[in-house]
C-alpha cells in the first residue's frame, strides 16, 4: 500500500503540474504574440484555409509535442518502469506515441475544420451547432475504435478458452446486453495492469479482456468485472456520460461566445474564425475542464457504484468481487484511500476500499 501511494501521490503531482504547464504555454504563446505571427507566416505561403488550418495545426503539435515530451516520457515511461508496470521497450513506447499523435492530430483537424466553418457561417449559434456536431463524432469515434483504433495498438484474438467464453455470453444474455464476441489483447506486451472493457457501438459491440487480467484472475473474477461492465450498457451510462460532455461543451463554447470581445482584444486577436485564436478557445477548455472535472467525477462515481451494486446483485458472488478489487488495487498499485480532496478531483471510480465495503454490506 505505501508503493501505492508513492506511485498515486507522483501521478497526482503530474498531472497537476502538467495542468499548470499547459496553462503557461498557452498563455505565453497568446501574450507575446507567437500564435498571431505564427498563422501570419503560414498565410504568407498559403492564405487559403484547407492550407491554413491544418499547416497551423502541425505546427501547434510539434511545438506542444516538443516542449511537453520530458513531462511525457517521465510520466509514461520512467514512472512505470520504476514502479514495474511497464514491460515496453523505448522503441515501442516511441512508436506508440508517434501512432498516438498521428490518430490525435487527425481528429482535431476533423473537429476544429468544422469549428471554423461553423463560426464563420452560423455567428450566432455557432457554439450549439459545434457541440453537437463534437457529439455526434464522438459516438462516431466510439464506434470505429474497436475495429479501427485498438488495432493500432494491440493485437486482437478471439478467445480460446471455451469455458470462459461461453461464461461470459451467457451473462451478457442474463443481463440482456447483445454482444457481438468476446476477444483477449495481449496487454502484457506493454504494461502489467489489468483490465477489461465493452467497448463499440452497435454491430462493433464486443468484450474485450487483457491477458494480464485473464491469465491472474478466476473465471469468477472476471464475471463479476464485466457484469459490472455490462451494467454501464445496462443502465445507459454511455448515453448519459454523451450528455453530460455535450452540456459541459456547450457551456464552455457559450461562454466563448459570450466573452470572445473581451477576450480577443485582451490578446490582440482579430477575430475567432482567424486560426490564431486557437490557444485562446483550448484556454477555455482547459480552464473550464479544471472547474467541471469535480462535478463529472462526482456523476461518474455515482454511475460506478450503480454498476457495482447491479453486477453484485446480478452474479450473486460478493467474494469474488472482493477478491477481484483487491488483485486490481496491487496489481494496479490503486491508491485504496485517497484523500478526500483527491477523490474530490482525481477519481471518477470510487476508491477500492469504499467499493469492497459495499460488497460486504
Amino acid at each position: 500500500m505505501q508503493k501505492a501511494k508513492r506511485y498515486s501521490s507522483i501521478k497526482y503531482s503530474l498531472e497537476i503540474f502538467g495542468t499548470i504547464y499547459l496553462v503557461g504555454l498557452l498563455i505565453i504563446f497568446l501574450a507575446f504574440g507567437f500564435s498571431q505571427r505564427f498563422s501570419e507566416i503560414i498565410r504568407a505561403i498559403n492564405p487559403r484555409q484547407y492550407f491554413v488550418l491544418p499547416a497551423y495545426l502541425l505546427g501547434i503539435f510539434l511545438i506542444y509535442s516538443l516542449l511537453n515530451f520530458p513531462l511525457i516520457f517521465y510520466r509514461s515511461y520512467v514512472i512505470e518502469h520504476r514502479f514495474s508496470l511497464s514491460t515496453q521497450n523505448i522503441k515501442d513506447w516511441f512508436l506508440d506515441q508517434f501512432k498516438t499523435g498521428i490518430i490525435g492530430y487527425i481528429i482535431v483537424l476533423i473537429l476544429l475544420g468544422a469549428f471554423y466553418y461553423i463560426v464563420q457561417h452560423a455567428p450566432v449559434t455557432w457554439w450549439l451547432i459545434v457541440s453537437i456536431f463534437w457529439i455526434f463524432f464522438s459516438v462516431i469515434l466510439a464506434r470505429i475504435t474497436p475495429v479501427l483504433i485498438i488495432p493500432l495498438f494491440f493485437k486482437y484474438k478471439k478467445m480460446t478458452d471455451s469455458s470462459l467464453k461461453g461464461r461470459i455470453l451467457a451473462l451478457a444474455e442474463k443481463m440482456k446486453v447483445k454482444i457481438l464476441d468476446v476477444f483477449e489483447i495481449d496487454f502484457s506486451k506493454k504494461t502489467l495492469k489489468a483490465n477489461a472493457a465493452f467497448v463499440g457501438v452497435g454491430k462493433t459491440r464486443r468484450v474485450i479482456l487483457a491477458d494480464t487480467l485473464k491469465d491472474k484472475y478466476t473465471d469468477e473474477e472476471i464475471e463479476v468485472i464485466l457484469a459490472h461492465e455490462l451494467a454501464h450498457y445496462k443502465y445507459r451510462h454511455l448515453l448519459k456520460m454523451l450528455l453530460l460532455n455535450f452540456c459541459a461543451t456547450a457551456i464552455c463554447l457559450y461562454l466563448v461566445y459570450k466573452t470572445a470581445g473581451f477576450s480577443l482584444a485582451f490578446f490582440a486577436l482579430r477575430s475567432l474564425g482567424d486560426v490564431a485564436s486557437l490557444p485562446l478557445v483550448i484556454l477555455y477548455f482547459v480552464i473550464s475542464g479544471i472547474i467541471l472535472q469535480p462535478l463529472e467525477n462526482y456523476l461518474s462515481r455515482i454511475m460506478e457504484k450503480n454498476a457495482d451494486i447491479l453486477a453484485l446483485k446480478t452474479v450473486g458472488n460478493k467474494n469474488a468481487f472482493i477478491t477481484m478489487m483487491e488483485k486490481l488495487a496491487s496489481q494496479n498499485l490503486a491508491d485504496r484511500t485517497p484523500h478526500p480532496l483527491i477523490k474530490f478531483f482525481f477519481f471518477d471510480h470510487p476508491p477500492v476500499d469504499e467499493r469492497i465495503k459495499l460488497a460486504e454490506v
